[in-house]
């Protein structure tokens, strides 16, 4: 009964933290901010979560909690690495003022392991050597979690200047690869589409390392 409750309480604890970097952005996690939340002095959160260090890492370990269902659903290789891409961008969405700790701290918790191994079954189900795993997995994830960071942050939006009318207004000469291409940087892009192609290059190139 001990262990549950020091269990629940650390999960109360956690929980507090992600609303507070969900409201105010991660910067703003402190113990002391995390234990006025839960009606603790900060003393008291360190039997639970550690030190500050250990309470970032459990943020991390509860968001990427979320993604290990899709990890788990039905389907083959590719609906699982399709969830975890999606499952990853729909957290960003969800949280996105705790989501940039998902790029700031090393996926050591048990459930970034999870998470990872979960990649890293889906492209040995795949057929990949093994060999090539570790780096492929890199690659899918340094995409997923940059893309959704990219959308977070506005480096695809427009911000207060439009990037694109921008760059129509540079001599061609000086940039000859933005003329080239510069009636596709009309409009704005649909970003939800452009992910999933972006995903199918991705499972083909996954496929390109199968294994016979």
């Amino acid at each position: 009964m001990r262990d549950e409750n020091a269990r629940a309480r650390r999960q109360e604890i956690l929980d507090a933290a992600l609303a507070i970097a969900d409201e105010r952005g991660y910067e703003a996690l402190s113990m002391r901010a995390v234990a006025e939340r839960v009606g603790l002095t900060a003393m008291a959160l360190y039997p639970y979560v550690g030190n500050k260090d250990a309470l970032l890492d459990g943020v991390v370990d509860r968001l990427l909690a979320e993604l290990l269902p899709a990890a788990a659903g039905p389907g083959d290789w590719r609906d699982h690495l399709r969830g975890l891409a999606r499952g990853a961008r729909a957290l960003a969405r969800a949280h996105p003022g705790a989501y940039p700790l998902l790029l700031a701290r090393p996926s050591v918790t048990p459930d970034a392991v999870r998470v990872v191994d979960a990649l890293y079954t889906a492209l040995l189900a795949a057929g990949v050597p093994p060999a090539q795993v570790p780096r492929l997995e890199r690659l899918l994830s340094t995409f997923v979690l940059g893309y959704a960071a990219s959308e977070l942050i506005g480096r695809f939006g427009a911000g207060p200047l439009n990037p694109r009318e921008e760059r129509a207004r540079v001599d061609p000469a000086v940039v000859p690869g933005h003329a080239a291409v510069a009636p596709f940087l009309a409009g704005e892009p649909d970003w939800s589409a452009e992910f999933e192609a972006d995903l199918d290059d991705l499972m083909r190139l996954v496929e390109s390392w199968t294994i016979g």
